[in-house]
């Protein structure tokens, strides 16, 4: 720590959301430091790690010197964050609507804030500084794979590779990365994957192919000393690949050279609490502030990334920003699955399989071979009902039912956690004859195991149904266990929630089946249908990996809608124009990608207080935009919707509404975001909103 005449910084720190405290804290400092360093300060009683962010010339002339407090000293051994990281965080900061201090000091790993220079030095010690990449040689490339490297290449990105599901895009990512190791010693590659359990696959293929030295992981369930660990050897440069969920993207990697968003539509993408960043769209955000290419890639892309990847017209005008790759081959002599629709109102009444899915299981499993069942629905049935009096098992809390759980006898909501054993009578009226009202995927295990009770697998042992959802996998280490178990062959029926329709490379599946996917149809979110084929398309995908076993492969669609236009275009694998019928719709209902969207969410004691919050912010926003001739504009530019409820209008005894703003031009949306925010502290703090807990602001939502 040099000692230099005194000077004066600002300081990114870690202060509550929604603080009246400024983005930056201004310290005197009587030692010399650089913008990105960690310091440590006192920020009322405590102790605190801040970031630094500028130095300044002069004491600022609104503070009295007698306010400002003294930097405590500075976290040594760690070279600054570099100006590339501080520009990322402030863009997220900013454009999120959350401040610069929560997103900075979130970034870090946790353990770096309790550290001192003794502790954080031996953890130094300890890392492995070595830059060694031993690639092994991969595959040999379809001609598919080789024309969309060359397109990399030569282009400058962002890329979009659009490629079926088997069609080799992870060989793609790996080849790429190898390429940039060859180029540059130096250089650093960040891929990204939407969940932890797609995380060990990839790593393991990773480490295979580049040297387990080379590559770490960061994901949230990693232990604070892991996520220190590799946060470390990424900031110094020593992990050339990190490989990680959407936390990942604030990685503080100097010598980044190349960002890959694997299922870049997942949804997992977009944080839901805190800071709500979308760090597929802070991915190409940070590929162009640091000149390295960005790669999305998916087999059904995000609506959003599809409209920007849109080939010009005729006369070369409207085209997209990102670049379209196309690999709509599998791998090999391989086949996408035929898909099959069943029409479930020629089906028995309640019935939760058709005849002809449960012939097609038995004959699958008598050949040796696996099925996926899916069922987005875990618990055996949404409600207990009482038939007598009307009694349904309601949460007390929340606006929702809870879920009977019939493997311990319980009742659980699912939004507020609440837990009761199931009742032996109705507590209305002591009927003793409740009843399940609906299908999860414990009763449909159950059911599976009573019609395949007769079926044998070749060898002559009985079936083997397994349930992969956030029940069976709440344990630690459960889910790799259950995953290395149908790898193996060890399980002949996977039933499962989405969880398992995502990225897993399962090579005997022959047939998948959705059970009941007619919900999504009918949503109120505009979204539904695209997640709906998202989540069908990557299921069938599982189906048939292994080119010798493709032609028999078959996905399976149990409907009460099979002629809907979704499930045609499911049948012919048609992405495309699944996508041109979407985009015309939303076109035409001026809905995102075309616009742009904001929510402003309130939590109070009753709904009245929250809703009451929103449209007093709606009109005093609007009045006051009204009045200056400098932003009359923003008034007709943005639409601000009055409040409503949301669809879980109470959660654990807190009543939750929402307002909508809309806008064809991001930046007006923006700039209506920034006067919002003065008016927002200025109306909560009027006595009629004491009511209100809390509130949010939410950019580009995921649902609304």
């Amino acid at each position: 720590m040099t000692e230099h005449p005194t000077h004066w910084i600002n300081v990114a720190v870690q202060t509550p959301a929604h603080s009246a405290v400024g983005a930056l804290l201004t310290y005197r400092c009587p030692f010399w430091v650089h913008p990105g360093q960690l310091v440590r300060l006192p920020l009322g009683s405590r102790e605190v790690l801040g970031v630094v962010w500028a130095i300044l010339d002069e004491a600022p002339a609104h503070m009295p010197a007698a306010a400002l407090r003294d930097v405590l000293g500075v976290l040594e051994g760690l070279s600054p964050l570099n100006a590339h990281w501080l520009q990322l965080v402030q863009f997220a900061a900013q454009y999120y609507q959350r401040s610069l201090g929560e997103v900075a000091l979130s970034a870090l790993p946790p353990q770096l804030r309790d550290l001192n220079n003794e502790q954080l030095a031996r953890r130094l010690k300890k890392q492995n500084t070595e830059r060694v990449v031993q690639t092994r040689p991969g595959p040999a490339l379809s001609p598919e794979q080789i024309t969309v490297l060359e397109q990399m290449k030569t282009g400058t990105g962002p890329f979009l590779l659009f490629g079926s599901t088997g069609s080799g895009k992870t060989e793609v990512y790996l080849q790429a990365v190898e390429r940039m190791l060859a180029a540059d010693p130096q250089a650093q590659a960040l891929l990204m994957v939407p969940e932890i359990n797609l995380t060990p696959q990839l790593e393991e293929r990773v480490q295979a192919r580049f040297g387990a030295e080379a590559v770490v992981s960061m994901h949230s369930g990693m232990t604070p000393a892991q996520r220190l660990k590799a946060w470390l050897a990424a900031h110094a440069g020593h992990a050339r690949i990190v490989l990680g969920t959407r936390m990942a993207i604030f990685a503080s990697m100097p010598q980044l050279q190349l960002i890959v968003v694997d299922e870049e539509h997942d949804p997992s993408y977009k944080q839901q609490e805190g800071a709500r960043y979308s760090a597929r769209d802070l991915a190409v955000y940070r590929g162009r502030l640091q000149n390295a290419p960005v790669l999305l890639a998916s087999a059904t892309p995000s609506l959003e990334s599809w409209h920007l990847s849109r080939p010009p017209d005729a006369d070369g005008q409207n085209g997209g920003r990102y670049q379209r790759l196309l690999m709509p081959s599998r791998i090999g002599t391989g086949l996408l699955p035929k898909v099959r629709r069943v029409d479930m109102n020629k089906q028995p009444r309640r019935a939760l399989l058709s005849t002809q899915l449960v012939a097609a299981l038995q004959e699958r499993v008598e050949r040796g071979e696996q099925c996926m069942l899916l069922l987005n629905r875990r618990g055996y049935a949404p409600v207990l009902h009482c038939a007598d009096c009307g009694w349904k098992s309601e949460c007390p809390h929340c606006s929702a039912f809870r879920v009977f759980h019939k493997i311990d006898r319980s009742l659980r909501c699912h939004h507020c956690g609440l837990t009761e054993r199931v009742p032996r009578a109705c507590p209305e009226c002591g009927n003793a004859d409740i009843a399940p009202i609906g299908r999860g995927t414990e009763q449909l295990e159950e059911h599976l195991g009573e019609l395949l009770a007769h079926v044998l697998r070749p060898d002559g042992t009985p079936v083997r149904i397994a349930r992969i959802d956030a029940d069976s996998t709440r344990l630690k280490g459960a889910l790799e266990s259950q995953l290395a178990q149908v790898h193996s062959g060890e399980v002949d029926v996977l039933v499962g929630t989405q969880m398992i329709a995502k990225g897993h490379d399962f090579r005997r599946i022959t047939l998948v089946a959705a059970v009941n996917p007619d919900a999504a149809l009918f949503s109120s979110d505009f979204r539904a249908p695209e997640r709906l084929f998202a989540l069908l398309m990557q299921a069938a995908g599982r189906a048939g990996r292994d080119a010798a076993q493709s032609a028999r492969s078959e996905m399976w669609v149990q409907s009460f809608h099979p002629t809907h236009p979704l499930f045609a275009a499911l049948k012919q694998h048609d992405y495309p124009a699944f996508a041109a019928t979407e985009l015309a719709e939303r076109t035409a209902a001026e809905l995102p990608p075309i616009s742009h969207q904001a929510l402003l969410r309130a939590d109070a004691r009753t709904q009245d207080a929250a809703q009451a919050l929103l449209n007093a912010v709606r009109a005093s926003l609007e009045a006051q935009l009204s009045a200056d001739a400098a932003t009359q504009y923003l008034v007709s530019q943005v639409s601000i919707y009055p409040a409503v409820p949301m669809s879980m209008q109470r959660v654990a005894n807190v009543e939750r509404a929402q307002m909508l703003l809309e806008s064809p031009s991001r930046m007006a949306l923006q700039k209506m975001l920034w006067h919002l925010h003065s008016v927002l502290h200025q109306v909560r703090n009027q006595p009629e909103h004491k009511g209100v807990i809390r509130w949010l602001v939410d950019v580009d939502p995921q649902a609304i």
